[in-house]
């Protein structure tokens, strides 16, 4: 079992690096504003179930595989590349809504997919779990495993913090956004345009 200390500090370096601008909170910022914050929600519950999924790929390895395999690490991030170019084509494409329509209970799981497809093909998070977890762990305290889920249950715990205020706030301003059909005109080019740039950042990343 990890010391209480040591979760403690990776709990804190956690919030750090959630709290930094990156993909996820681009992703979960758009959505919100896009759809209002309970559709924000479930991308973020999404984004974490992908967190996990990585956090079990680096327990099982396969972190340490797209790390030395060039053309595991580029196919990954190529699909991921194309799933946002294809959700920025989305937007680009989208016709202003009514506000009453009820949006959340028609596309909440088609959120929540995007949230974990948008994570589980970022091969850089594998790569960076594969950096952080062992500074954590210490084969002398036990099973690392178990060490690796213990610290995954908290990364996600903090991800889930940070990344659902980030939906609740942009979720306020989601009314303001859609109030007339142009600005939700206006607010579909801009996450269009927005999901071509994390296109472009995932595409030219370097392992």
């Amino acid at each position: 079992m990890l010391p209480f200390d040591i979760v403690v500090t990776f709990a804190l370096a956690t919030l750090l690096l959630s709290l930094a601008p990156g993909p996820d909170n681009v992703f979960v910022l758009t959505q919100s504003a896009l759809h209002g914050a309970v559709s924000g929600l479930y991308v973020v519950l999404g984004l974490c179930t992908g967190l996990l999924f990585h956090s079990a790929a680096v327990a099982l390895g396969l972190a340490a595989v797209i790390q030395a395999s060039a053309l595991a690490f580029t196919v990954i991030k190529f699909i991921g590349a194309a799933y946002l170019l294809y959700l920025a084509y989305q937007a680009f494409r989208a016709k202003p809504q009514s506000l009453h329509t009820k949006t959340v209970s028609r596309s909440g799981w088609a959120l929540y997919r995007r949230g974990v497809l948008m994570n589980i093909t970022n091969p850089k998070v594998a790569l960076f779990f594969l950096a952080l977890f062992p500074q954590f762990t210490d084969p002398a305290l036990g099973n690392l495993t178990g060490q690796i889920a213990l610290l995954s249950m908290v990364f996600v715990g903090v991800a889930l913090l940070v990344f659902g205020s980030v939906a609740l706030v942009a979720g306020r301003l989601s009314q303001t956004l859609m109030r007339t059909p142009k600005m939700q005109t206006v607010t579909n080019r801009v996450a269009g345009l927005v999901f071509v740039g994390l296109a472009a950042k995932i595409a030219t990343s370097q392992r």
